[in-house]
């Protein structure tokens, strides 16, 4: 059941933290994994890595804020594999953390441009050879930022909120074709990205005293779950919004 022997898996944003961790444990289940991020030496450190432990992997670097360089990225995947079978939009950004009302119009179109756009692109790049084969997988990761308001992450969450939807009208659009769309929305993970929420010593125990498991998430708490559900186990499951947050969502914090 928990085997993904003969497919080929896109990771973006995959040499380090949730993206790395999902490449590793996609490649370990039998995946042939593409890794990608924008630094071709990163992403060939990430690949040598797994073909280390003796599973499938290669770089193809990419910006995924550039539609060119996505359709290389899936033009190259097809060149070396002749197919996709799972895609991980993973890649994100935030270049602001504060009040929305000093980000300004190029934050703005940066967080979108990379965050929805770019998973749109991507996913109508994709999805049409998914289809001819009856068979596909997309899993975004999303955050848990995108179904509540905040004062200092507002575009970030936007952006997130806007990609379960995109979920949502995937999984309508693409499920006749055989084609499941899900997103995971991680918690307060300890990775390079959000190290602004967990790098003070006073928020980490903030988050950990309303976590009803009384830590921060680790990379592959998403990582793992993330691979199995591109595995039989989910062949049922499309259109959803996974919460991995250590049971933060469902606390009341007083």
């Amino acid at each position: 059941m928990f085997d993904l022997s003969g497919k080929v898996a896109i990771v973006t944003g995959s040499t380090k933290g949730i993206g790395k961790s999902i490449a590793e444990n996609m490649a370990a289940l039998g995946a042939k994994v593409v890794i990608s991020s924008r630094k071709p030496a990163a992403c060939e450190k990430v690949a040598d890595e797994i073909k280390a432990k003796g599973h499938e992997a290669i770089a193809i670097p990419c910006h995924i804020g550039k539609k060119e360089a996505l359709e290389t990225l899936v033009a190259e995947t097809m060149t070396k594999y002749g197919k996709i079978d799972i895609l991980v939009c993973n890649a994100a950004t935030n270049p602001v953390y504060g009040s929305m009302l000093n980000a300004g119009d190029e934050a703005y179109d940066k967080i979108m441009d990379t965050n929805v756009k770019s998973v749109f692109q991507i996913c109508n790049m994709v999805c049409p050879g998914m289809a001819e084969r009856k068979d596909g997988v997309v899993i975004i990761i999303s955050s848990i930022g995108g179904f509540k308001g905040s004062k200092n992450l507002g575009l970030y969450s936007l952006s997130k909120a806007a990609e379960q939807q995109l979920v949502r009208n995937l999984a309508v659009e693409w499920g006749p074709h055989n084609i499941r769309v899900n997103a995971i929305a991680p918690g307060l993970i300890k990775t390079d990205f959000a190290r602004e929420l967990w790098e003070d010593p006073q928020k980490t125990k903030a988050v950990e005293r309303i976590t009803p498991l009384g830590r921060l998430g680790d990379p592959d708490d998403i990582g793992m779950l993330t691979a199995s559900l591109a595995t039989r186990a989910g062949n049922y499951l499309t259109g959803q919004t996974i919460t991995i947050d250590g049971g933060r969502m469902i606390t009341d914090p007083s």
